[in-house]
């Protein structure tokens, strides 16, 4: 499925027992700023019994052509379950540049109650993954940062090197994660390529009931990650790995 003029390609209703399974989506060449929308925003239903569920969604931005879209995935409604997503903005193939395949976000939560199981997301501009719903969930994580960016002088949240790969708002109280993978792979030669860090692969509210369970990060090529969670964690180069074994959990 491919955008013509700079729209969603799927929105769902805040309906209960949706289901939506096995679809590819591609960016299109206007810029779109949400490919795939489940439920409208400020959704507030309970779907506990009957739940929303997407399996196997894919979403490519560039690659295939020179797409461009704000956002990929947002999901607005509440108690909805992921099942295997790949959300990728393009490090190779057609369009595949820092100013032509821009792209923001992978995945928005704003939805309470959502989990996901095999979250694969890479290379978007932005927070890869941000989630502003309670009580999320997210079994697997996977996530590559962006190759291209031409310095931190440009990829910087307010001043701090890059932007978190898995980002928990502020606000959020509860949140679980388990089996996290982030790593970088920065590539070029100019001396502000060669420097570019990211300050932390997450960022999550230091609250009790934000847990996070088992974390990885690596580094290759140039560069590196300076801590592994909210300033915690091992710094990683060229070639090397840190873990830690999670946030609020013994």
């Amino acid at each position: 499925l491919v955008p013509s003029k700079g729209n969603a390609v799927i929105r769902t209703a805040d309906q209960e027992g949706v289901i939506i399974a096995g679809v590819m989506v591609d960016a299109g060449l206007e810029e779109s700023k949400v490919l795939i929308q489940v439920g409208e925003p400020n959704s507030k239903s309970d779907h506990r019994d009957n739940p929303i569920s997407l399996h196997d969604i894919y979403v490519r931005v560039g690659g295939a052509l020179a797409g461009t879209a704000k956002n990929c995935l947002e999901i607005n409604s509440n108690h909805v379950i992921g099942d295997h997503f790949w959300l990728w903005r393009a490090d190779h193939g057609t369009g595949a540049d820092w100013n032509i395949n821009k792209s923001e976000h992978g995945l928005i939560v704003n939805g309470d109650d959502v989990t996901i199981y095999g979250l694969f997301n890479e290379h978007y501009q932005n927070y890869q993954t941000l989630w502003n719903g309670e009580r999320g969930r997210t079994y697997f994580y996977q996530c590559e940062i962006p190759y291209e960016l031409p310095s931190n002088e440009v990829w910087n949240d307010n001043g701090k090197p890059g932007f978190a790969a898995y980002k928990v708002a502020d606000h959020v109280n509860e949140h679980e994660a388990w089996g996290l993978g982030i790593y970088s792979f920065f590539r070029g030669e100019s001396a502000e390529r060669k420097n570019v860090r990211l300050e932390n692969a997450m960022e999550v509210p230091d609250k009790p009931d934000i847990k996070i369970e088992h974390i990885v990060t690596f580094s290759g090529r140039v560069g590196g990650i300076n801590n592994v969670i909210n300033g915690k964690g091992p710094k990683t180069e060229k070639g090397k790995y840190a873990q830690f074994d999670g946030w609020n959990v013994e």
